[in-house]
């Protein structure tokens, strides 16, 4: 592959981080500002996450940086980390001691379910992998 496909592989990756990045973006204030469900303590980290990323992810394509990922992928591994524990949280595999939510909507609260098993932080989680995989994928390239 010469450099010049690889660069723009490597930007392909980036982009399809800031698509899925502006999706979660708009689907959460749908989700609170349309459909009027309050975030919970741990919904509220992980847009803290995510939403930097939609003017991160940019500022490393436009032209194609390669350190973009440097900037990008401790958001996306600290997003990943917090919506896996608000799943697990959801779920039922961590006690009710440890539970962040103590004042407010409660973080084991399921707002949506859709298909019987698909909730908001399954949807946050989902992207926050995605974005992250894709992120990896995109050193492991431009690191050759």
């Amino acid at each position: 592959m010469n450099p010049s496909s690889a660069r723009d592989s490597n930007w392909t990756l980036v982009f399809a981080c800031w698509l899925i990045a502006v999706a979660s973006t708009l689907g959460s204030l749908f989700f609170s500002e349309v459909m009027g469900f309050a975030p919970c303590i741990l919904c509220w980290y992980q847009r803290i996450a995510m939403y930097p990323l939609v003017l991160i992810l940019p500022a490393g394509m436009f032209p194609f940086d390669r350190n973009i990922v440097r900037y990008a992928a401790p958001l996306a591994l600290l997003g990943l980390l917090i919506a896996a524990f608000h799943l697990l949280l959801v779920a039922g595999y961590i006690p009710e001691s440890i539970k962040p939510c103590v004042q407010g909507v409660p973080c084991t609260e399921v707002q949506i379910e859709w298909f019987g098993f698909v909730t908001i932080p399954l949807l946050s989680g989902v992207s926050f992998l995605l974005i992250t995989a894709l992120l990896i994928l995109t050193y492991k390239r431009s690191s050759k």
